[in-house]
């Protein structure tokens, strides 16, 4: 059949231009793009070519007729006039799909009910017999489209969208359309990278599409070779043997293309829940020798071909509210920017981002960038060229987030060091000589620099205390944050009056520049001052900064001016590398969490699984952003309960948990007060309730009065590992913190 057609082919917003390409390199004539699709004309074979080839359409529309139409009964006017006994039987059921208004029809659902009375009025039988509506699964779908007093009639060739290839029955959270997946690796150059023998990975696979458009296109199968149904097949028109004929080849076409070496082709997924589903997708597709699923963070990625060879790294990360809060993906495109970096140089990345400003956080250099829509939001692809030349420098850094973070929440907060401070910018004004006494004070911390310095720099320890009240008379706790100075005053007893206190911190914040060799505006002081009950709690700046710090293999992000903590003890260092080395393979359960750094060391050492609990909205969210700054998925659990009932409630098991609880909690959400000397032996029994055979509690605390129940001793293993846990910074004070190794008795060891 060689009779000329008109045919309307729809895409998605932003891809017309390709679009056009495509049907042009399958023999259409006259194409003209417009917005979300392209005019076409050619014979029946070619709407069926497109049907089965097209890897960007929607829907492939053939035009019956175009006429002027004024108002509703000329529109039901012209559809009538159609020959309808010519396309479909009179049993038979259809759908109507309507865009439009017209003067009398102001909706779609009442222009499509026209269209369809029109089509019945005209089939309709003297004994009452007429066609069936069927909006699922109908025989023959009708497209009406008006505008500017013209009605475009026209057969639906496709049925369902063309992007539903058929092999993705089953998929992960806000998954892209085949069609605009396939838009994404053709805009990437991926067709004539796979001919060149390239590989292709993408680090957050979700279900697969990504992976499955380019095998398709690497072995030339045809993207809709597998499909059962097309909006043709059950047209009265419909030429099964031309039809046969295409479909045929195409399959021809797949079988010598499958038969050929298979290309380095591999997805990583965070959630082991999605790996069998996205397997199941890949064996449907007929694909599963040339695709490979493996379950891993993107902390741990990192492609090696079979042959060494570069490619394309496709990425569509998350990027709006509903799959993630857009502080922590702040954290999260950080990270995938340095995995690209380190692991990558050499291989082309196409990153797909409906929020380009998360894009800039990657650090590096887009040298193209596309306009697309996912759906109705505006979106861009970032191609990047994974050369040093491209890469920004500092850009695994401190970083800011885009957006603050809540207001503190009144929570189970650990127990802090002093019992209530403000920040305030330590600029003292005074730059006269030093005191004599002032003198000692700098001498002592030149000193201590100069011995702690080694230490840390022999461990690659970034953040230390380098000064903890060595000299009675200069009460302060000195911590340096990666080129950032943290005071903290402690309370000066009452016998010291408030003018000499207050004398001998401005000698404290005159001598720190000079010896630590930064500016004053790095040093941020807080201040104990005399405050009680939710008070010392409370949130003392509005800041929203965080530098990211260095512990171990891990990053951490601290906040040194709006909260009374940090967001990280550092006389906790050994605990959380010891809970890293022995996490692997194990379930990890980290109580009274605060921003979970203890969690991130458990999951970057290897946890099969972690669950955080906290009553704090606001160190979840600070934890979630840890997280993300680390490649970690939303699969390590975050849970914003109150320990105790959480505890009562809760049925998991645990070979590993973690337990730093406050010295004691008055959060308005408790209905009683948490005391750590009072609670802490029911806390620890219902914690061992939850621990496997053969695992490990590590309770810790810093009340310095406090004294673990004799009873807890008697029923369970107990050690005081206490000196294991402090490093050399903290030797000075050696009651900052205590911690036991808690595990159960076995029979031979009951008392």
């Amino acid at each position: 059949m060689h009779e000329s057609l008109e045919f309307f082919v729809t895409c998605p917003k932003g891809i017309e231009g390709l679009l056009l390409d495509e049907l042009n390199a399958l023999g259409a004539d006259a194409a003209k793009e417009t917005v979300a699709g392209v005019s076409i004309r050619g014979d029946l074979e070619l709407g069926y070519r497109i049907c089965l080839w097209s890897r960007l359409a929607n829907r492939v529309l053939l035009v019956l007729n175009r006429f002027s139409v004024a108002d509703a009964q000329g529109l039901y006017d012209g559809v009538a006039a159609i020959d309808w006994a010519a396309h479909m039987p009179v049993e038979a059921t259809l759908s109507v799909d309507f865009v439009g208004i017209l003067p009398g029809i102001d909706n779609t659902h009442f222009g499509a009910l026209k269209v369809k009375d029109a089509i019945v009025d005209r089939l309709r039988q003297p004994d009452g017999t007429r066609p069936g509506v069927d909006r699922l699964n109908p025989d023959l779908r009708i497209n009406v489209h008006c505008r500017s007093g013209e009605a475009q009639l026209a057969l639906d060739l496709s049925g369902h969208s063309l992007h539903q290839r058929g092999y993705r029955l089953q998929q992960g959270a806000a998954p892209l359309k085949e069609n605009l997946a396939a838009a994404i690796l053709i805009r990437a150059g991926w067709p004539q990278l796979a001919a060149d023998g390239g590989a292709l990975a993408d680090p957050m696979c979700g279900s697969g599409t990504f992976l499955v458009e380019a095998a398709m296109m690497a072995t030339d199968m045809a993207p809709n070779l597998q499909r059962e149904q097309f909006g043709f097949s059950r047209w009265l028109q419909h030429d099964s043997a031309l039809w046969n004929t295409l479909h045929t080849q195409g399959r021809q076409r797949a079988e010598v293309g499958l038969a050929s070496e298979p290309l380095w082709i591999r997805g990583y997924e965070a959630d082991p829940r999605l790996l069998q589903p996205v397997r199941n997708n890949i064996q449907r597709a007929g694909l599963g020798n040339w695709v490979k699923v493996y379950q891993g963070e993107l902390a741990t990625f990192a492609p090696h071909p079979d042959r060494g060879q570069a490619g394309l790294i496709v990425c569509n990360p998350p990027y709006g509210e509903r799959l993630g809060e857009e502080a922590s993906l702040v954290y999260l495109y950080q990270k995938l920017g340095e995995v690209l970096r380190e692991r990558c140089t050499g291989w082309q990345a196409a990153i797909f981002t409906g929020n380009p400003d998360l894009g800039k956080r990657m650090g590096i250099r887009s040298h193209k960038q596309y306009a697309l829509f996912n759906g109705a939001l505006p979106c861009k692809l970032l191609m990047m060229d994974l050369q040093p030349e491209r890469y920004v420098t500092g850009a695994s850094g401190s970083a800011k987030p885009l957006a603050k973070p809540v207001d503190a929440d009144a929570a189970q907060v650990p127990d802090p060091k002093p019992t209530g401070s403000s920040a305030v910018p330590a600029e003292p004004a005074i730059t006269a000589r030093l005191s004599e006494s002032a003198q000692m004070f700098a001498n002592r911390l030149k000193k201590n620099l100069k011995n702690l310095g080694k230490w840390a720099r022999q461990n690659d320890v970034t953040c230390y205390r380098v000064y903890d009240a060595d000299m009675p008379e200069f009460a302060v706790a000195i911590d340096l944050y990666d080129g950032w100075v943290h005071v903290q005053e402690y309370q000066a007893p009452e016998t010291i009056s408030e003018d000499k206190a207050r004398s001998r911190l401005q000698d404290v914040l005159i001598a720190l520049p000079d010896v630590l060799g930064i500016p004053a505006s790095r040093v941020v002081l807080k201040q104990r001052l005399r405050q009680s009950g939710s008070k010392q709690y409370q949130r003392m700046d509005r800041k929203g900064e965080f530098l990211t710090v260095r512990e171990g293999q891990v990053k951490l992000l601290v906040n040194l001016t709006d909260y009374l903590d940090t967001g990280v003890f550092l006389d906790h260092r050994p605990l959380r590398l010891k809970l890293a080395a022995e996490a692997r393979g194990k379930r990890f359960l980290n109580l009274f969490c605060y921003t979970a750094s203890a969690t991130v060391h458990a999951a970057v050492g290897g946890a099969r699984s972690t669950t955080s609990v906290d009553l704090s909205k606001t160190y979840l969210d600070w934890a979630r952003r840890n997280l993300s700054l680390n490649g970690l998925s939303d699969l390590h659990q975050l849970v914003h309960a109150d320990v105790m009932q959480w505890l009562e409630a809760d049925r998991g098991e645990y070979d590993l948990i973690f337990i730093d609880p406050p010295t004691f909690s008055n959060s308005k959400r408790l209905d009683d007060v948490f005391d750590v000397q009072r609670d802490h032996v029911h806390l620890i029994e219902m914690a061992m309730l939850r621990l496997a055979t053969g695992g490990t509690l590590y309770f810790s605390n810093n009340f310095r009065r406090f004294r673990l129940d004799r009873e807890l001793n008697e029923k369970y293993l107990v050690s005081d590992i206490s000196a294991q846990t402090l490093d050399k910074d903290f030797h000075r004070n050696t009651r900052i913190h205590r911690t036991w190794c808690i595990t159960r008795r076995t029979a031979s060891e009951s008392v």
